[in-house]
């Protein structure tokens, strides 16, 4: 290496926000923080509970105080800090169906100051996407909903509750991942909709985070033709250069999603699509959701440096890009310092919002008695999760209502495993149903049909996007956490 290029390993591991394996900071981390390396990301895997992710950035900031310790926790089905036990909050569409900005506000400034607690300086979160299309199988509850007005209502208030505990927020995913049926961890989504549709819908939510000061915009590997008919979003000098930053005035730090997704690695390769990002426009690049290893940071690293050498990536493009990840660390530095008193909510501010998003429709001729008052029969209808849920996390309301009801019990089944008649096992006792996004699943759709109509009396609970109303009772609880989960069986039994 010539001493013209010594220093290009340094600025390109400064773009670099790498995940690894691990409770403690693995050796080769510590050394990069050393070597010029800006950020990491936590995921489930290096989290047990917030006093070891504490020790865990503890350590990673001795090594290098500005250090950028970011996670993927949307307080809601997809968590991170709270993956063992379900999120203790119920996620953007129960805020979203609530529509009180004041309560969304207070929920993310809960949450901000929980991670800022726990060392965490930037959280890939809030989902800014509109949920337009109901078959979409990777957004749903995700989305604060499907109005484009509401959702940027309740972006800006979630960026300003987020970033005034303490951490960056980062809306996602740029332009707008709501109208989609691909999930891009597979497959390149396309977005159809002409310009004034993506900016009457798509865009009005990313307009509002960067008016209400958004640290940070994570890209979409998302096919947008009337933006860019040839490159995705991630890759789009159009998009993330003349769009965002140009026309919209964002001036922070633009984070890919990983870029080891395949809807941008089947065509570019790894190290292809990052390259490609960066010259875009791209600042900063997440690895480490399933390429996790210091092999895999250094390949992107040395693909930056010889795309440098190469003029494939102008160093001057290279050096932005390291600067505005240097800007964003010292936001970070002077949130943690300006925050360091920030006191948590109220202890239940997550549980306050859970109950408020619960919904119930009940027919005219309904014979459902609710509150129930003995133990019950659930049973509980297990999609296929999308990856961004992890799959160690819980759901259902079998727990929470069997605590208030003793002797209540639950079944699950996964489309193969669905009897003839899924409520068979309830006798005489009460029956409930449990789905998530009922109208995207013909086979639940029909396990369900089948159960009431052998049991007309059956309570459905949908966890999910309500677009489909079945039964006599149907709650409603725009989300699967823990929170939610707990307010359901609140309802269900009369217990508030």
């Amino acid at each position: 290496m010539t001493t013209t290029t010594g220093h290009l390993p340094s600025l390109a591991a400064a773009v670099l926000q790498p995940g690894f394996v691990g409770t403690t900071p693995p050796l080769w981390v510590c050394r990069w923080l050393g070597e010029g390396l800006g950020s990491v990301v936590l995921f489930a895997r290096n989290v047990v509970d917030t006093e070891q992710v504490a020790a865990l950035t503890a350590t990673l900031r001795a090594e290098r105080p500005d250090v950028i310790v970011a996670i993927d926790e949307e307080a809601g089905d997809v968590t991170r800090l709270e993956s063992v036990h379900g999120s203790s909050r119920p996620g953007n569409f129960a805020l979203g169906a609530v529509d009180d900005t004041e309560l969304t506000e207070a929920v993310a400034r809960d949450l901000g100051a929980e991670l800022a607690a726990a060392g965490v300086t930037l959280n890939y979160a809030p989902d800014a996407d509109v949920n337009s299309n109901p078959a979409n199988p990777v957004i749903g509850v995700r989305s604060f909903g499907a109005d484009p007005a509401l959702v940027a209502r309740h972006t800006a208030a979630w960026v300003r509750g987020l970033q005034a505990g303490g951490v960056a927020a980062c809306a996602k995913h740029f332009p707008g991942h709501g109208d989609t049926r691909v999930d891009s961890h597979h497959d390149l989504p396309r977005i159809t909709a002409d310009r004034d549709r993506l900016d009457a819908c798509e865009l009005a939510p990313f307009r509002a985070a960067v008016a209400a000061g958004v640290q940070a915009v994570m890209t979409g590997h998302l096919l947008v033709p009337a933006l860019d008919p040839y490159l995705p979003a991630t890759l789009s000098q159009r998009i993330l250069s003349g769009l965002l930053r140009d026309e919209m005035g964002f001036s922070g730090v633009v984070v890919t999603d990983a870029v080891e997704m395949r809807a941008v690695t089947d065509q570019y390769g790894f190290a292809g699509a990052t390259v490609r990002a960066l010259a875009a426009g791209a600042d900063a690049i997440c690895i480490g959701g399933e390429r996790a290893g210091e092999q895999d940071a250094r390949e992107l690293r040395d693909a930056i440096v010889a795309a440098v050498v190469s003029g494939e990536l102008p160093e001057e493009r290279l050096a932005e890009a390291a600067k505005r990840v240097g800007q964003l660390a010292a936001w970070t530095v002077a949130a943690r310092t300006a925050g360091s008193a920030a006191a948590r909510g109220a202890a239940d501010v997550g549980l306050v919002a859970a109950r408020r998003a619960v919904r119930v429709t009940a027919a005219s001729t309904a014979t459902v008695a609710l509150p129930l008052t003995r133990a019950a029969h659930v049973v509980e209808f297990e999609p296929l999760r999308n990856i961004a849920i992890g799959a160690e996390t819980p759901w259902g309301i079998g727990g929470p209502l069997g605590e208030l009801l003793p002797g209540t019990s639950t079944v699950r089944y996964a489309e193969p495993d669905v009897p003839e008649d899924p409520g068979a096992g309830a006798g005489t006792r009460p029956l409930v149903l449990v789905v998530r996004d009922l109208h995207r699943h013909d086979w639940m759709r029909a396990a369900v049909h089948r159960a009431l109509t052998a049991r007309p009396d059956a309570v459905v609970v949908e966890l999910g996007v309500p677009e489909l109303v079945t039964g006599a009772v149907h709650l409603a609880t725009h989300s699967a956490t823990r929170a939610s989960g707990r307010a359901a069986a609140e309802v269900l039994t009369g217990a508030r």
